[in-house]
């Protein structure tokens, strides 16, 4: 796997100008450079279409689904390259191009749905019961309900431990 260079502006504006003033060639620039002249090209069609906005970098840009099936169908429609669809609808990279279609190819539309990043939040805390904090004293019917509460858990806890030895008795011969 190769390391990925970022470009500066001023290092791709230089080298598209070098290019422009026709003293050199494409390739010989690039090796001077030592960059790919594939880059280069593509960094003289942005500069053609675009002018210098388009040597600009763009991180992070966020595209609407719209755009995104907008983009795959003009590429399936007229059968563009990924090189000529990033510089047709002003995309920095292919591979925004190629996830995109990965996603659309697995899920459709909703696929091209951005997605919550970063941690889910924290689950709710259960609800534990409200403690009574008066000084008075419980009632006799209120004792009764509470114990009552109690034995019907307590009831319903030993109805699921017998159920399970059960169940581990009738797998052993």
């Amino acid at each position: 796997m190769f390391k990925r260079n970022k470009y500066d502006y001023n290092f791709r504006l230089r080298c598209v100008k070098a290019v422009l003033s026709g003293k050199k060639s494409v390739k010989s620039i690039a090796k001077e450079n030592g960059i790919e002249h594939s880059n280069l090209r593509l960094w003289l069609r942005f500069y053609e279409c675009y002018g210098t906005e388009g040597l600009k970098s763009r991180t992070r840009q966020h595209y609407e689904p719209s755009f995104k099936i907008e983009v795959l169908d003009t590429i399936n429609k007229e059968f563009l390259s990924l090189r000529e669809a990033c510089v047709r609808f002003n995309i920095p990279s292919e591979s925004v191009i190629i996830s995109w279609q990965k996603a659309y190819d697995l899920n459709g539309v909703s696929g091209l749905i951005p997605k919550p990043k970063g941690r889910p939040p924290k689950m709710d805390k259960p609800i534990k019961r409200k403690q009574r904090k008066s000084s008075t004293p419980l009632t006799r019917e209120e004792e009764l309900l509470k114990e009552n509460e109690f034995l019907k858990v307590q009831n319903e806890l030993l109805k699921k431990l017998h159920a399970l030895v059960q169940s581990e008795q009738k797998r052993k011969p």
